[in-house]
């Protein structure tokens, strides 16, 4: 028998995960173009990359449906950046663009098991309480 979680644990359980990693991923994204290796000596104006990743943030908090299913898009973006400057960069880059395409495979899974986990519960509309 496989074990299920409490519908109210599971999405608790989503939400902080899906925050942790959008949150690692803002994180990530600055530290990479600011100091660990920017394109250019002394930063790069590539760290704006990551205002995207902040606008949704509200809305997770707020556990907004719609907001992490849209979250479950965006975030594909961002993965293949990861996926393609893990391929074609050496040293420092390909290991935080490898972070970065785990972080936004957590992100994604977060995601999308907290949406299920609403339907599954009738939670469609609004905010859990």
């Amino acid at each position: 028998m496989i074990f299920m979680p409490r519908s109210q644990d599971a999405i608790a359980w989503t939400r902080t995960v899906a925050v942790g990693a959008l949150l690692a991923l803002i994180a990530l994204g600055l530290a990479w173009e600011l100091w660990l290796a920017p394109l250019r000596p002394g930063g790069s104006w590539w760290a704006l990359k990551v205002l995207p990743l902040a606008l949704p943030l509200a809305g997770l908090l707020k556990r907004r449906m719609y907001t992490y299913r849209w979250v479950s898009l965006l975030v594909w973006l961002y993965f293949t950046e990861g996926v393609v400057r893990a391929a074609s960069e050496r040293g420092t880059s390909a290991v935080l663009a490898a972070v970065q395409v785990a972080l936004c495979l957590l992100l994604f899974g977060a995601c999308a098991a907290h949406v299920r986990w609403r339907l599954r519960r009738g939670d469609a509309q609004g905010a859990t309480p």
